[in-house]
Protein backbone atom coordinates (compact mmCIF):
# COMPACT_ATOMS: atom_id res chain seq x y z
CA UNK A 1 0.00 0.00 0.00
CA UNK A 2 1.37 3.43 -0.93
CA UNK A 3 2.20 5.72 1.98
CA UNK A 4 -0.24 8.50 2.65
CA UNK A 5 0.77 12.09 1.83
CA UNK A 6 2.08 14.30 4.57
CA UNK A 7 -0.62 15.84 6.82
CA UNK A 8 -0.19 19.30 5.33
CA UNK A 9 -2.84 21.34 3.61
CA UNK A 10 -2.71 18.98 0.68
CA UNK A 11 -5.66 20.48 -1.20
CA UNK A 12 -5.03 24.25 -1.25
CA UNK A 13 -7.86 24.78 -3.71
CA UNK A 14 -11.40 23.73 -3.00
CA UNK A 15 -12.27 20.66 -5.10
CA UNK A 16 -15.73 19.93 -6.35
CA UNK A 17 -18.42 18.39 -4.18
CA UNK A 18 -18.35 14.77 -3.13
CA UNK A 19 -20.63 12.98 -5.60
CA UNK A 20 -23.14 10.59 -4.07
CA UNK A 21 -23.37 8.67 -7.35
CA UNK A 22 -19.59 8.32 -7.63
CA UNK A 23 -19.34 7.34 -3.96
CA UNK A 24 -21.96 4.64 -4.42
CA UNK A 25 -20.50 3.27 -7.68
CA UNK A 26 -16.77 3.62 -7.15
CA UNK A 27 -16.35 3.98 -3.40
CA UNK A 28 -15.41 1.09 -1.17
CA UNK A 29 -17.74 -0.42 1.38
CA UNK A 30 -15.89 1.23 4.25
CA UNK A 31 -15.97 4.61 2.47
CA UNK A 32 -19.72 4.42 1.85
CA UNK A 33 -20.39 3.32 5.40
CA UNK A 34 -18.20 6.02 6.91
CA UNK A 35 -19.46 8.93 4.81
CA UNK A 36 -23.15 8.06 4.47
CA UNK A 37 -23.42 6.64 7.98
CA UNK A 38 -21.77 9.72 9.46
CA UNK A 39 -24.01 12.00 7.40
CA UNK A 40 -27.25 10.32 8.52
CA UNK A 41 -26.01 10.38 12.11
CA UNK A 42 -25.32 14.10 11.71
CA UNK A 43 -28.89 14.66 10.46
CA UNK A 44 -30.36 12.93 13.50
CA UNK A 45 -28.05 14.82 15.86
CA UNK A 46 -28.89 18.16 14.23
CA UNK A 47 -32.63 17.56 14.52
CA UNK A 48 -32.36 16.67 18.21
CA UNK A 49 -30.04 19.56 19.02
CA UNK A 50 -32.27 21.97 17.08
CA UNK A 51 -35.27 20.92 19.19
CA UNK A 52 -33.19 21.41 22.32
CA UNK A 53 -32.37 24.97 21.24
CA UNK A 54 -36.06 25.94 21.35
CA UNK A 55 -37.14 23.85 24.34
CA UNK A 56 -34.18 24.82 26.51
CA UNK A 57 -34.40 28.51 25.64
CA UNK A 58 -30.96 28.84 24.06
CA UNK A 59 -32.13 31.74 21.90
CA UNK A 60 -31.47 35.43 22.58
CA UNK A 61 -29.42 34.88 25.74
CA UNK A 62 -28.24 38.27 27.13
CA UNK A 63 -24.49 38.62 27.76
CA UNK A 64 -22.27 41.46 28.92
CA UNK A 65 -19.49 42.26 26.41
CA UNK A 66 -17.27 44.71 28.26
CA UNK A 67 -20.11 46.92 29.48
CA UNK A 68 -22.21 46.60 26.31
CA UNK A 69 -25.26 44.37 26.31
CA UNK A 70 -25.49 41.78 23.55
CA UNK A 71 -27.53 38.67 22.82
CA UNK A 72 -26.40 35.22 21.79
CA UNK A 73 -28.19 32.16 20.45
CA UNK A 74 -26.59 28.79 20.96
CA UNK A 75 -27.42 26.51 18.02
CA UNK A 76 -25.22 23.36 18.07
CA UNK A 77 -26.21 22.02 14.63
CA UNK A 78 -24.45 24.92 12.89
CA UNK A 79 -20.77 23.88 13.43
CA UNK A 80 -21.59 20.35 12.31
CA UNK A 81 -23.25 21.55 9.11
CA UNK A 82 -20.35 23.96 8.48
CA UNK A 83 -17.91 21.04 8.68
CA UNK A 84 -19.85 18.98 6.13
CA UNK A 85 -20.12 21.99 3.84
CA UNK A 86 -16.41 22.78 3.77
CA UNK A 87 -15.28 19.16 3.60
CA UNK A 88 -17.72 17.60 1.14
CA UNK A 89 -19.79 20.35 -0.46
CA UNK A 90 -22.74 22.65 0.15
CA UNK A 91 -25.49 20.01 -0.24
CA UNK A 92 -23.95 17.81 2.43
CA UNK A 93 -24.24 20.62 4.99
CA UNK A 94 -27.43 22.26 3.70
CA UNK A 95 -29.67 19.18 4.01
CA UNK A 96 -29.13 18.57 7.76
CA UNK A 97 -29.23 22.33 8.40
CA UNK A 98 -32.60 22.66 6.63
CA UNK A 99 -34.14 19.57 8.22
CA UNK A 100 -33.08 20.57 11.74
CA UNK A 101 -34.49 24.09 11.41
CA UNK A 102 -37.68 22.87 9.70
CA UNK A 103 -38.44 20.36 12.48
CA UNK A 104 -37.83 22.86 15.30
CA UNK A 105 -40.01 25.43 13.53
CA UNK A 106 -42.88 22.95 13.27
CA UNK A 107 -42.35 21.99 16.90
CA UNK A 108 -42.59 25.68 17.86
CA UNK A 109 -45.98 25.97 16.13
CA UNK A 110 -44.90 27.74 12.94
CA UNK A 111 -47.06 26.99 9.84
CA UNK A 112 -45.46 24.52 7.41
CA UNK A 113 -45.03 27.09 4.61
CA UNK A 114 -43.35 29.58 6.92
CA UNK A 115 -41.29 26.76 8.46
CA UNK A 116 -39.97 25.71 5.03
CA UNK A 117 -38.95 29.31 4.28
CA UNK A 118 -37.52 29.79 7.76
CA UNK A 119 -35.45 26.58 7.40
CA UNK A 120 -33.70 27.97 4.30
CA UNK A 121 -31.85 30.63 6.32
CA UNK A 122 -28.94 28.52 7.53
CA UNK A 123 -28.41 26.83 4.12
CA UNK A 124 -28.18 30.37 2.71
CA UNK A 125 -25.36 31.22 5.11
CA UNK A 126 -23.59 27.94 4.30
CA UNK A 127 -23.87 28.79 0.60
CA UNK A 128 -21.93 32.01 1.25
CA UNK A 129 -19.19 29.97 2.94
CA UNK A 130 -19.01 27.54 0.03
CA UNK A 131 -18.98 30.44 -2.46
CA UNK A 132 -16.12 32.15 -0.63
CA UNK A 133 -13.87 29.11 -0.65
CA UNK A 134 -14.66 28.30 -4.25
CA UNK A 135 -13.96 31.87 -5.32
CA UNK A 136 -10.55 32.12 -3.66
CA UNK A 137 -9.45 28.53 -3.11
CA UNK A 138 -8.17 29.41 0.36
CA UNK A 139 -6.72 26.56 2.46
CA UNK A 140 -9.26 24.92 4.74
CA UNK A 141 -6.80 23.38 7.17
CA UNK A 142 -6.71 26.68 9.12
CA UNK A 143 -3.08 26.12 10.05
CA UNK A 144 -1.92 29.64 9.16
CA UNK A 145 -2.80 33.21 10.08
CA UNK A 146 -3.80 33.98 6.49
CA UNK A 147 -6.26 31.07 6.48
CA UNK A 148 -7.90 32.35 9.67
CA UNK A 149 -8.00 35.93 8.40
CA UNK A 150 -10.06 34.65 5.48
CA UNK A 151 -12.20 32.24 7.49
CA UNK A 152 -13.28 34.56 10.31
CA UNK A 153 -14.76 37.44 8.27
CA UNK A 154 -16.36 34.96 5.87
CA UNK A 155 -18.11 33.37 8.85
CA UNK A 156 -19.51 36.78 9.77
CA UNK A 157 -20.88 37.36 6.26
CA UNK A 158 -22.44 33.89 6.31
CA UNK A 159 -23.94 34.59 9.77
CA UNK A 160 -25.53 37.83 8.57
CA UNK A 161 -27.13 36.08 5.60
CA UNK A 162 -28.41 33.24 7.75
CA UNK A 163 -29.85 35.72 10.27
CA UNK A 164 -32.59 36.46 7.75
CA UNK A 165 -34.29 33.55 9.49
CA UNK A 166 -34.61 35.69 12.62
CA UNK A 167 -36.60 38.26 10.66
CA UNK A 168 -38.92 35.51 9.43
CA UNK A 169 -39.29 34.27 13.02
CA UNK A 170 -40.12 37.75 14.29
CA UNK A 171 -42.65 38.34 11.55
CA UNK A 172 -44.37 34.96 11.80
CA UNK A 173 -44.67 35.28 15.61
CA UNK A 174 -45.58 38.99 15.51
CA UNK A 175 -43.09 39.80 18.26
CA UNK A 176 -43.02 43.26 19.86
CA UNK A 177 -40.18 45.67 19.10
CA UNK A 178 -38.24 45.06 22.31
CA UNK A 179 -38.06 41.30 21.54
CA UNK A 180 -37.05 41.52 17.89
CA UNK A 181 -33.52 42.85 18.36
CA UNK A 182 -32.44 40.09 20.81
CA UNK A 183 -33.70 37.39 18.44
CA UNK A 184 -31.92 38.85 15.39
CA UNK A 185 -28.70 39.85 17.14
CA UNK A 186 -28.57 36.57 19.00
CA UNK A 187 -28.89 34.68 15.74
CA UNK A 188 -26.08 36.34 13.77
CA UNK A 189 -23.73 36.83 16.71
CA UNK A 190 -24.28 33.29 17.96
CA UNK A 191 -23.81 31.84 14.49
CA UNK A 192 -20.64 33.85 13.98
CA UNK A 193 -19.06 32.90 17.32
CA UNK A 194 -20.00 29.23 17.00
CA UNK A 195 -18.59 29.05 13.48
CA UNK A 196 -15.30 30.60 14.60
CA UNK A 197 -14.90 29.03 18.05
CA UNK A 198 -16.31 25.57 17.29
CA UNK A 199 -16.34 25.10 13.51
CA UNK A 200 -12.86 26.54 12.97
CA UNK A 201 -11.04 24.28 15.47
CA UNK A 202 -13.01 21.30 14.17
CA UNK A 203 -11.73 22.01 10.64
CA UNK A 204 -8.19 22.60 11.89
CA UNK A 205 -8.18 19.21 13.66
CA UNK A 206 -9.84 17.06 11.01
CA UNK A 207 -9.06 18.52 7.59
CA UNK A 208 -5.32 17.70 7.39
CA UNK A 209 -6.09 14.01 7.83
CA UNK A 210 -9.24 14.12 5.68
CA UNK A 211 -7.33 15.84 2.88
CA UNK A 212 -5.23 12.70 2.47
CA UNK A 213 -8.36 10.82 1.50
CA UNK A 214 -9.47 13.62 -0.84
CA UNK A 215 -6.10 13.49 -2.63
CA UNK A 216 -6.21 9.69 -2.85
CA UNK A 217 -9.81 9.56 -4.20
CA UNK A 218 -10.24 12.36 -6.76
CA UNK A 219 -12.67 10.23 -8.82
CA UNK A 220 -15.28 10.59 -6.06
CA UNK A 221 -15.41 14.38 -6.41
CA UNK A 222 -16.87 16.54 -9.14
CA UNK A 223 -14.38 18.61 -11.20
CA UNK A 224 -13.07 21.80 -9.55
CA UNK A 225 -15.21 24.85 -10.27
CA UNK A 226 -14.36 27.20 -13.10
CA UNK A 227 -14.94 30.91 -13.49
CA UNK A 228 -13.30 31.92 -10.23
CA UNK A 229 -13.33 35.56 -11.30
CA UNK A 230 -17.12 35.53 -11.53
CA UNK A 231 -17.31 33.73 -8.20
CA UNK A 232 -15.04 36.34 -6.64
CA UNK A 233 -17.19 39.18 -7.92
CA UNK A 234 -20.25 37.37 -6.63
CA UNK A 235 -18.64 37.05 -3.21
CA UNK A 236 -17.79 40.75 -3.09
CA UNK A 237 -21.37 41.57 -4.07
CA UNK A 238 -22.60 39.28 -1.28
CA UNK A 239 -20.33 41.07 1.21
CA UNK A 240 -21.72 44.46 0.19
CA UNK A 241 -25.29 43.18 0.58
CA UNK A 242 -24.44 41.65 3.95
CA UNK A 243 -22.96 44.90 5.30
CA UNK A 244 -25.84 47.00 4.01
CA UNK A 245 -28.44 44.54 5.25
CA UNK A 246 -26.73 44.22 8.61
CA UNK A 247 -26.56 47.98 9.12
CA UNK A 248 -30.16 48.46 7.98
CA UNK A 249 -31.59 45.77 10.24
CA UNK A 250 -29.39 46.59 13.26
CA UNK A 251 -30.08 50.31 13.25
CA UNK A 252 -33.69 49.78 12.19
CA UNK A 253 -34.50 47.40 15.03
CA UNK A 254 -32.59 49.56 17.51
CA UNK A 255 -34.42 52.67 16.35
CA UNK A 256 -37.76 50.86 16.50
CA UNK A 257 -37.14 49.80 20.08
CA UNK A 258 -36.02 53.32 21.00
CA UNK A 259 -39.08 54.94 19.41
CA UNK A 260 -41.35 52.48 21.18
CA UNK A 261 -39.73 53.34 24.53
CA UNK A 262 -40.06 57.08 23.87
CA UNK A 263 -43.76 56.65 23.11
CA UNK A 264 -44.37 54.73 26.30
CA UNK A 265 -42.79 57.45 28.53
CA UNK A 266 -41.34 54.62 30.61
CA UNK A 267 -37.87 55.69 31.78
CA UNK A 268 -36.81 52.11 32.52
CA UNK A 269 -37.70 50.99 29.00
CA UNK A 270 -36.08 54.12 27.57
CA UNK A 271 -32.87 53.38 29.46
CA UNK A 272 -32.91 49.77 28.23
CA UNK A 273 -33.56 50.86 24.65
CA UNK A 274 -30.79 53.47 24.80
CA UNK A 275 -28.31 50.87 26.02
CA UNK A 276 -29.40 48.49 23.29
CA UNK A 277 -28.99 51.20 20.66
CA UNK A 278 -25.55 52.11 22.01
CA UNK A 279 -24.39 48.50 22.05
CA UNK A 280 -25.77 48.04 18.53
CA UNK A 281 -23.80 51.02 17.28
CA UNK A 282 -20.55 49.74 18.82
CA UNK A 283 -21.12 46.24 17.48
CA UNK A 284 -21.74 47.74 14.04
CA UNK A 285 -18.41 49.61 14.30
CA UNK A 286 -16.48 46.44 15.04
CA UNK A 287 -18.38 44.55 12.39
CA UNK A 288 -17.51 47.20 9.82
CA UNK A 289 -13.86 47.03 10.89
CA UNK A 290 -13.93 43.26 10.47
CA UNK A 291 -15.40 43.57 7.01
CA UNK A 292 -12.67 46.05 5.97
CA UNK A 293 -10.05 43.55 7.11
CA UNK A 294 -11.80 40.80 5.22
CA UNK A 295 -11.96 42.78 1.98
CA UNK A 296 -8.26 43.58 2.32
CA UNK A 297 -7.45 39.92 2.92
CA UNK A 298 -9.69 38.86 0.05
CA UNK A 299 -7.99 41.33 -2.27
CA UNK A 300 -4.59 40.06 -1.17
CA UNK A 301 -5.65 36.45 -1.74
CA UNK A 302 -7.10 37.26 -5.16
CA UNK A 303 -4.02 39.26 -6.20
CA UNK A 304 -1.67 36.53 -4.99
CA UNK A 305 -3.65 33.93 -6.86
CA UNK A 306 -3.61 36.05 -10.03
CA UNK A 307 0.14 36.57 -9.76
CA UNK A 308 0.73 32.86 -9.21
CA UNK A 309 -1.43 31.92 -12.18
CA UNK A 310 0.26 34.58 -14.34
CA UNK A 311 3.73 33.39 -13.35
CA UNK A 312 2.72 29.79 -14.03
CA UNK A 313 1.34 30.79 -17.43
CA UNK A 314 4.51 32.72 -18.32
CA UNK A 315 6.67 29.79 -17.20
CA UNK A 316 4.58 27.36 -19.21
CA UNK A 317 4.75 29.63 -22.25
CA UNK A 318 8.53 29.90 -21.90
CA UNK A 319 8.80 26.12 -21.69
CA UNK A 320 6.65 25.69 -24.78
CA UNK A 321 8.71 28.27 -26.67
CA UNK A 322 11.92 26.57 -25.60
CA UNK A 323 10.54 23.22 -26.70
CA UNK A 324 9.47 24.63 -30.05
CA UNK A 325 12.89 26.25 -30.47
CA UNK A 326 14.56 22.96 -29.65
CA UNK A 327 12.34 21.09 -32.09
CA UNK A 328 13.05 23.62 -34.83
CA UNK A 329 16.79 22.95 -34.41
CA UNK A 330 16.64 19.18 -33.93
CA UNK A 331 16.34 16.40 -36.45
CA UNK A 332 13.24 14.41 -35.60
CA UNK A 333 14.62 10.98 -36.53
CA UNK A 334 18.05 11.10 -34.88
CA UNK A 335 17.84 13.78 -32.20
CA UNK A 336 20.93 15.43 -33.66
CA UNK A 337 21.08 19.05 -34.76
CA UNK A 338 19.35 19.57 -38.10
CA UNK A 339 20.99 21.25 -41.07
CA UNK A 340 20.04 24.80 -40.03
CA UNK A 341 21.34 24.35 -36.48
CA UNK A 342 24.46 22.57 -37.74
CA UNK A 343 25.38 25.41 -40.07
CA UNK A 344 24.82 27.94 -37.27
CA UNK A 345 27.13 25.94 -35.00
CA UNK A 346 29.79 25.71 -37.68
CA UNK A 347 29.63 29.48 -38.24
CA UNK A 348 30.18 30.00 -34.50
CA UNK A 349 33.11 27.58 -34.66
CA UNK A 350 34.59 29.50 -37.59
CA UNK A 351 34.33 32.76 -35.63
CA UNK A 352 36.26 31.10 -32.81
CA UNK A 353 38.96 30.02 -35.25
CA UNK A 354 39.32 33.58 -36.56
CA UNK A 355 39.36 35.21 -33.13
CA UNK A 356 41.60 32.81 -31.19
CA UNK A 357 43.50 31.23 -34.13
CA UNK A 358 42.88 27.75 -32.80
CA UNK A 359 42.51 24.91 -35.32
CA UNK A 360 39.13 23.25 -35.81
CA UNK A 361 38.17 20.50 -38.23
CA UNK A 362 35.12 19.39 -40.17
CA UNK A 363 34.02 15.86 -41.05
CA UNK A 364 31.37 14.92 -43.60
CA UNK A 365 30.30 11.28 -43.81
CA UNK A 366 27.81 9.33 -45.87
CA UNK A 367 26.44 5.79 -45.47
CA UNK A 368 27.74 3.47 -48.19
CA UNK A 369 25.19 1.69 -50.40
CA UNK A 370 22.31 3.03 -48.34
CA UNK A 371 19.79 2.44 -51.15
CA UNK A 372 20.50 -1.28 -50.96
CA UNK A 373 19.58 -1.27 -47.26
CA UNK A 374 16.21 0.28 -48.06
CA UNK A 375 15.58 -2.00 -51.04
CA UNK A 376 16.54 -5.20 -49.23
CA UNK A 377 15.19 -4.57 -45.73
CA UNK A 378 12.68 -1.73 -46.08
CA UNK A 379 12.64 1.92 -45.12
CA UNK A 380 12.08 1.09 -41.43
CA UNK A 381 15.42 -0.72 -41.44
CA UNK A 382 16.99 2.28 -43.20
CA UNK A 383 15.70 4.55 -40.43
CA UNK A 384 17.12 2.16 -37.84
CA UNK A 385 20.55 2.35 -39.47
CA UNK A 386 20.42 6.16 -39.50
CA UNK A 387 19.44 6.23 -35.83
CA UNK A 388 22.21 3.78 -34.93
CA UNK A 389 24.78 5.90 -36.76
CA UNK A 390 23.55 8.99 -34.90
CA UNK A 391 24.03 7.19 -31.58
CA UNK A 392 27.60 6.30 -32.54
CA UNK A 393 28.29 9.94 -33.44
CA UNK A 394 26.90 11.10 -30.10
CA UNK A 395 28.93 8.56 -28.16
CA UNK A 396 32.15 9.37 -30.06
CA UNK A 397 31.89 13.16 -29.87
CA UNK A 398 32.98 15.45 -27.07
CA UNK A 399 30.74 18.07 -25.46
CA UNK A 400 32.49 20.77 -27.51
CA UNK A 401 31.95 18.95 -30.83
CA UNK A 402 29.02 19.56 -33.17
CA UNK A 403 27.54 16.37 -34.66
CA UNK A 404 24.54 16.96 -36.94
CA UNK A 405 22.46 15.41 -39.70
CA UNK A 406 22.99 17.29 -42.93
CA UNK A 407 20.32 15.56 -44.95
CA UNK A 408 19.30 12.04 -45.94
CA UNK A 409 22.16 9.72 -44.99
CA UNK A 410 24.76 12.51 -44.80
CA UNK A 411 26.16 13.70 -41.47
CA UNK A 412 28.74 16.27 -40.41
CA UNK A 413 30.80 16.77 -37.26
CA UNK A 414 32.55 19.97 -36.25
CA UNK A 415 35.62 19.22 -34.12
CA UNK A 416 36.75 22.11 -31.91
CA UNK A 417 40.46 22.53 -31.03
CA UNK A 418 41.45 19.83 -33.54
CA UNK A 419 44.01 20.07 -36.36
CA UNK A 420 43.99 18.05 -39.57
CA UNK A 421 46.10 15.08 -38.34
CA UNK A 422 43.98 14.83 -35.20
CA UNK A 423 40.78 15.00 -37.22
CA UNK A 424 42.01 12.21 -39.54
CA UNK A 425 42.82 9.98 -36.54
CA UNK A 426 39.38 10.66 -35.07
CA UNK A 427 37.72 9.92 -38.43
CA UNK A 428 39.58 6.63 -38.78
CA UNK A 429 38.55 5.50 -35.28
CA UNK A 430 34.98 6.54 -36.04
CA UNK A 431 34.94 4.61 -39.33
CA UNK A 432 36.25 1.45 -37.63
CA UNK A 433 33.74 1.73 -34.82
CA UNK A 434 30.84 2.09 -37.27
CA UNK A 435 31.98 -0.86 -39.35
CA UNK A 436 32.22 -3.01 -36.22
CA UNK A 437 28.74 -2.05 -34.95
CA UNK A 438 26.01 -3.79 -36.99
CA UNK A 439 22.35 -2.90 -36.49
CA UNK A 440 19.87 -5.52 -35.33
CA UNK A 441 16.38 -5.32 -36.86
CA UNK A 442 13.33 -7.55 -37.00
CA UNK A 443 13.08 -9.15 -40.41
CA UNK A 444 9.87 -9.69 -42.35
CA UNK A 445 9.72 -13.35 -41.25
CA UNK A 446 9.90 -12.32 -37.58
CA UNK A 447 13.54 -13.24 -37.04
CA UNK A 448 16.20 -10.76 -35.96
CA UNK A 449 18.49 -9.71 -38.78
CA UNK A 450 21.84 -7.97 -38.47
CA UNK A 451 22.76 -5.21 -40.91
CA UNK A 452 26.42 -4.30 -41.26
CA UNK A 453 27.12 -0.98 -42.87
CA UNK A 454 30.05 1.34 -43.51
CA UNK A 455 30.61 5.03 -44.11
CA UNK A 456 32.86 7.16 -46.28
CA UNK A 457 34.33 10.19 -44.52
CA UNK A 458 35.79 13.43 -45.83
CA UNK A 459 37.97 15.58 -43.56
CA UNK A 460 39.10 19.20 -43.76
CA UNK A 461 39.92 22.06 -41.43
CA UNK A 462 38.33 25.46 -40.86
CA UNK A 463 40.71 28.29 -41.78
CA UNK A 464 40.81 31.92 -40.82
CA UNK A 465 40.63 33.02 -44.46
CA UNK A 466 37.52 30.97 -45.23
CA UNK A 467 34.84 33.46 -46.36
CA UNK A 468 32.23 31.20 -44.78
CA UNK A 469 31.50 27.67 -43.65
CA UNK A 470 30.28 26.86 -47.16
CA UNK A 471 33.91 26.70 -48.31
CA UNK A 472 34.85 24.16 -45.64
CA UNK A 473 31.70 22.16 -46.41
CA UNK A 474 32.64 22.03 -50.10
CA UNK A 475 36.12 20.77 -49.24
CA UNK A 476 34.77 18.12 -46.87
CA UNK A 477 32.20 17.08 -49.47
CA UNK A 478 34.89 16.77 -52.15
CA UNK A 479 37.05 14.66 -49.83
CA UNK A 480 34.08 12.41 -49.03
CA UNK A 481 33.35 12.01 -52.74
CA UNK A 482 36.98 10.93 -53.27
CA UNK A 483 36.52 8.34 -50.53
CA UNK A 484 33.47 7.03 -52.39
CA UNK A 485 35.42 6.81 -55.65
CA UNK A 486 38.33 5.14 -53.85
CA UNK A 487 36.27 2.14 -52.82
CA UNK A 488 34.13 3.44 -49.90
CA UNK A 489 34.60 2.63 -46.21
CA UNK A 490 37.60 4.91 -46.07
CA UNK A 491 38.73 8.36 -44.95
CA UNK A 492 40.01 11.06 -47.30
CA UNK A 493 41.16 14.55 -46.42
CA UNK A 494 41.85 17.80 -48.18
CA UNK A 495 43.78 20.81 -46.93
CA UNK A 496 42.35 24.29 -47.28
CA UNK A 497 45.23 25.29 -49.56
CA UNK A 498 44.54 22.54 -52.07
CA UNK A 499 42.09 23.66 -54.79
CA UNK A 500 39.03 21.48 -55.19
CA UNK A 501 36.95 20.94 -58.28
CA UNK A 502 33.19 21.03 -57.95
CA UNK A 503 31.65 17.72 -57.00
CA UNK A 504 29.66 16.09 -59.80
CA UNK A 505 25.92 16.19 -59.37
CA UNK A 506 25.21 13.17 -57.10
CA UNK A 507 22.40 10.73 -57.83
CA UNK A 508 19.18 10.87 -55.85
CA UNK A 509 19.50 10.45 -52.09
CA UNK A 510 20.10 6.85 -51.18
CA UNK A 511 21.96 5.85 -54.35
CA UNK A 512 25.43 6.48 -52.94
Amino acid sequence: MDPLPRPADLVPETPGDLSVRALWREGGTAERSWVLGGWFATIVACVLLGLATVREGWSGIPVDLGGANAFLTFYPPLPLCLWWTLCFGWRWGAVPAWLATFVLALDAGMPAAWAALFASANPLGLAVLALGYRAVGAPRGLRSLGAWLFFVPLCFVAAVFSSSGALIWNFSHDLPAHRQLPIWQGWWLGAFLQSVLLGGPLMALTWPRLSRWVVARPALFTPPPRGRRALGLGLLFAIVLAVQGYGLVSLGLGSLQLRTALGSHDWAKLDEASRAMLSTAWVFFWVFTLIVLFVAQFGYQALSRWLRSTEALVTQLAQVNAELEQRSRTDGLTGLANRMATEEGLRALLRTVRRYRTPSALLMLDIDHFKQVNDRHGHAAGDAVIRALAEVLKASSRDVDLPGRFGGEEFVIGLAHTDLPGAKRFAERLRERIAATPVGIEAKDGRVASIAYTVSIGVTVLRENDPGVEDALRRADAAMYRAKEGGRNRVESVDADVPTSPRPVPPASGNA
